[in-house]
């Protein structure tokens, strides 16, 4: 499965700033100039007066930036783990009643972040037979060393608090299933 990190993506709108709806008629696209185009309306997209991030070469031929811009914030939205932190660990995973699933990551890992969607993936699969939290290494180092976590991602199932098997890597979701399919 193949995972990829959202970046913010500033396009025109058109003039005034107004939103694109379906509805609306052809707007011409001022990258394309090769006639007109449609930006249909979808969740996560608004009208900003400055892009977050614009680069040199969005500059207009004035040598100013656009008047408004649509802004991709579907990062913002996107499906994430719950964290579980030293606070936590007792009452969350040790203390739970259901199978637990902890995905030991940094946010420097490349392969933790390949891995995070398979993990909500199976989260929303097994949901009320299987917890799934992640656990910052670099925040919470206590815990990563008790369970001797040397390589990130490291996924460990939980089971009445005790640690019952420990998948280390970016895997397949399927070798993560039939992990948590011992357990449940």
């Amino acid at each position: 499965m193949a995972a990829a990190v959202l970046e913010p993506l500033a396009v025109l709108c058109p003039s005034g700033g107004v939103p694109v709806s379906p509805r609306s008629a052809a707007v011409r696209s001022p990258i394309a100039r090769r006639g007109p185009s449609l930006i249909p309306r979808f969740s996560g997209l608004r009208c900003a007066s400055r892009p977050p991030r614009v680069a040199a070469r969005r500059v207009n031929a004035v040598g100013r930036f656009p008047a408004a811009a649509v802004v991709c914030e579907a990062q913002e939205t996107a499906v994430q783990l719950p964290t579980v932190s030293k606070d936590t660990w007792q009452s969350l995973v040790l203390g739970s009643d259901v199978a637990v699933l902890v995905d030991f990551w940094a946010p420097w890992c490349g392969p933790c972040r390949m891995i995070e969607p398979v993990v909500v993936k199976l989260a929303k699969v097994y949901e009320g037979k299987l917890k799934c939290y992640k656990l910052n290494t670099d925040e919470n180092p206590e815990i990563a060393n008790e369970y001797g976590i040397r390589s990130i991602p490291t996924m460990m199932i939980f089971k009445n608090g005790e640690k019952k098997e420990a998948v280390i890597g970016a895997v397949p979701e399927s070798t993560l299933a039939t992990s948590i399919d011992k357990f449940i």
